[in-house]
């Protein structure tokens, strides 16, 4: 399992990265990996917005339904049409083309309750 050390991490297994005020949020290497092949990815639009703690999406593989839950709060100023189009994607690179939306941070505080990477391995670890 890769756990980018630049990243902040929810116990939902969605990622964080910082962007200047802008939160680029995906799901985990961990999270598509135990999902299996994703099919079919639903997105909030640009210009809706979302709160920290709150589903503002869904993930559907061959195995499962999956919510996808905000580890931030604030306006959606772009989404991932890729992963929308081809979301076998998520699979393939979940750190990098596979982001799915960004955020315009609402409190940046928000952060400093999100996983580093090694809490978020061991929260795994605990979770098995």
């Amino acid at each position: 399992m890769d756990f980018p050390e630049d990243l902040k991490y929810s116990k939902e297994h969605e990622w964080v990265r910082l962007e200047g005020d802008t939160a680029v949020i995906g799901i985990t290497d961990y999270a598509q990996d135990s999902l299996g092949d994703v099919v079919y990815v639903e997105l909030p639009a640009e210009g809706d917005s979302v709160v920290r703690g709150e589903t503002f999406g869904v993930v559907e593989s061959v195995k499962a339904v999956s919510d996808l839950y905000s580890p931030v709060t604030g306006p959606v100023t772009e989404v991932n049409d890729m992963v929308v189009d081809g979301p076998e994607a998520v699979n393939e690179d979940p750190y990098t083309e596979a982001w799915l939306i960004k955020v315009e941070l609402e409190n940046i505080d928000e952060l400093e309750e999100l996983l580093s990477a090694d809490e978020y391995e061991q929260f795994i670890e605990e979770e098995k």
